[in-house]
Formats: C-alpha cells, structure tokens, sequence
C-alpha cells in the first residue's frame, strides 16, 4: 500500500505544479498583454489547465487516503 500512497503523492504535487505554473503564467500575461480580447482568450485557456491542475490535486489526494485506508 505504500506504492499507491506515493502514486498519489506523485499525482497530488504534479497537479500543485501546474497549479504554480499557471499562476506565473497568469502572472505575466497580465503585466505583457494591454488587448482585453488577447488577455481573455488567455485567461479562458489557462482556466481549463487551472480545471485539469485541481483535478489532478484532488484525485491524488484521494488516492493517498485510499492507500491509508486500505
């Protein structure tokens, strides 16, 4: 059982990453972008990776109470 905890510990800190990464990139695009269509077609498409990214965080999350449960 302790490979299906670090299993989730993997995915968990995976979906942290792209979480951390989309904050900078979010960060950056608004200190380049001055076009607020620019500007909102970035911020729809960082939205589905900011979905994908807290997905990952919470199915990782339940793999590891999973594998303390089992």
């Amino acid at each position: 059982m302790d490979f299906i905890i670090l299993l989730g510990t993997m995915v968990t800190l995976t979906g942290l990453c792209i979480l951390i990464w989309c904050i900078i990139r979010v960060n950056s695009a608004r200190r380049n972008i001055t076009d607020d269509i620019e500007m909102r077609n970035k911020l729809k498409n960082m939205a589905a990776v900011n979905m994908l990214a807290l997905f990952l965080s919470f199915i990782g999350l339940m793999i590891v109470i999973l594998g303390i449960i089992f």
